[in-house]
């Protein structure tokens, strides 16, 4: 579910964001790319991950969302 931000229409804004957590998968599928591109951005410092417990990473929705509104306009 993506929450959009009534104030300026098509802006997801990353407060409205929950704070869930995506896949690296997940995250592919939302930008259209590989997703070991996902894990180059957060490699780079593009995107910042959490490693769980078994060293997977996952994205907090609030920035992946922020990524994307930089992205996209």
């Amino acid at each position: 579910m993506t929450i959009i931000d009534t104030a300026t229409p098509g802006l997801i804004t990353p407060g409205l964001a929950s704070q869930h957590t995506l896949t690296p998968g997940q995250v592919a599928s939302m930008f259209n790319v590989n997703p070991k591109t996902v894990a180059r951005w957060a490699s780079s410092g593009l995107l910042g991950s959490i490693r769980t417990p078994g060293g997977h990473r996952r994205f907090r929705e609030a920035d992946v969302v922020e990524l994307l509104n930089r992205r996209t306009h």
